[in-house]
């Protein structure tokens, strides 16, 4: 495949890296200095750009790339109250956008876990529940979008809080979800149950940025020749 980059930052670097491993080609890099180029030959060559840059940007990067009818695979987070416009964008462009807000293999199955446990807990309501994730000190957003993604798998199975807010401002009704930055924390995420007589948890932790990035390549694999909207389900259920 001929490959766009959007954002050219550790990510973006190491997708680059990975993605010439497996024979695909960068035909076009777009960052902070050259943004104009995402109306270009050269972009407009690629079968697929990687978008990975920040929330304030992120939206006019999709809708930019669909205009020039080139498919995007995106794990920027934070712009998701957006999410209606962008993907009738998308839509009305006839376009192609695979959205994740984690790209890793493995925290994709820990999501699967999630939503199976919020099941199981929903009907012993004696166990209080809250999510923990740590960072990076660089990692600008908080909370992490894997960990506002398994807050919202929680609360679709268990009625128990109303929403999930940030601590320390989580009230009653309200899941709480911590947030850490540390050192060169890749990534690490625990959601966990706790009653007066004991703790249940489960946890996901990244060694290194290549789980997203090797997930990131495979998705636009997948997405190659497609049309419309897909997530990590979709290229789950093809593995």
């Amino acid at each position: 495949m001929n490959i766009a980059l959007i954002g050219y930052g550790k990510m973006g670097r190491l997708i680059h890296e990975l993605a010439q491993k497996r024979n695909h080609q960068v035909v076009c890099i777009i960052d902070e200095g050259n943004r104009s180029d995402i109306d270009s030959k050269a972009f407009r060559e690629a079968d697929v750009a990687f978008e990975f840059t920040n929330p304030e940007s992120a939206v006019q990067n999709f809708l930019d790339a669909f205009e020039q009818n080139v498919p995007v695979v995106s794990g920027t987070t934070g712009w998701l109250e957006h999410w209606e416009t962008v993907s009738q964008a998308c839509r009305k462009a006839n376009g192609a956008l695979f959205y994740a807000s984690n790209f890793s293999l493995g925290v994709n199955l820990f999501f699967k876990i999630n939503r199976k446990l919020a099941e199981l807990m929903a009907g012993f309501p004696d166990y209080q529940a809250h999510i923990e994730e740590i960072h990076h000190t660089k990692k600008l957003d908080a909370p992490s979008g894997t960990a506002i993604s398994l807050a919202d798998q929680i609360l679709e199975f268990n009625k128990s809080w109303k929403n999930w807010k940030l601590n320390p401002y989580a009230k009653h009704k309200e899941l709480p979800v911590f947030s850490l930055r540390e050192g060169n924390v890749t990534g690490t995420h625990s959601v966990h149950y706790v009653s007066e007589i004991d703790k249940l948890s489960i946890r996901h932790e990244a060694f290194s940025r290549h789980g997203f990035a090797i997930g990131a390549i495979l998705s636009a694999e997948f997405l190659k020749g497609k049309k419309g909207i897909y997530g990590m389900d979709d290229l789950l259920s093809h593995q």
